[in-house]
């Protein structure tokens, strides 16, 4: 199938809208033959109409808004990990000098 891990690939996405849009398969049909659920497949129709071909960036899954997010996300994670270890290391230090 499309699989790729618990995501699809943005093909595989496109194609099964296809089937619908272009070859006539009613969605819940389309979805039960490609054994997902009808609102995941309505979802995907829904954001090509949407979007165009500009749906799915990315890794198949997300938006390139959702993306960036979550980047930065990460990212803030990390700077706060990287300020608390400065935070006792000073606190450390400052123990040191008394």
């Amino acid at each position: 199938m499309g699989q790729n891990g618990r995501g699809f690939t943005k093909e595989f996405k496109v194609d099964a809208v296809k089937l619908v849009t272009e070859q006539g398969y009613k969605l819940s049909e389309a979805a039960r033959n490609l054994e997902i659920d009808s609102s995941v497949l309505r979802r995907w129709k829904e954001q090509i109409e949407k979007e165009g071909m500009q749906a799915f960036p990315g890794k198949g899954f997300m938006t390139a808004e959702k993306e960036e997010l979550h980047r930065l996300r990460k990212k803030a994670k990390q700077l706060e990990m990287e300020r608390d270890i400065l935070k006792k290391a000073k606190a450390f230090f400052a123990n040191l000098s008394k």
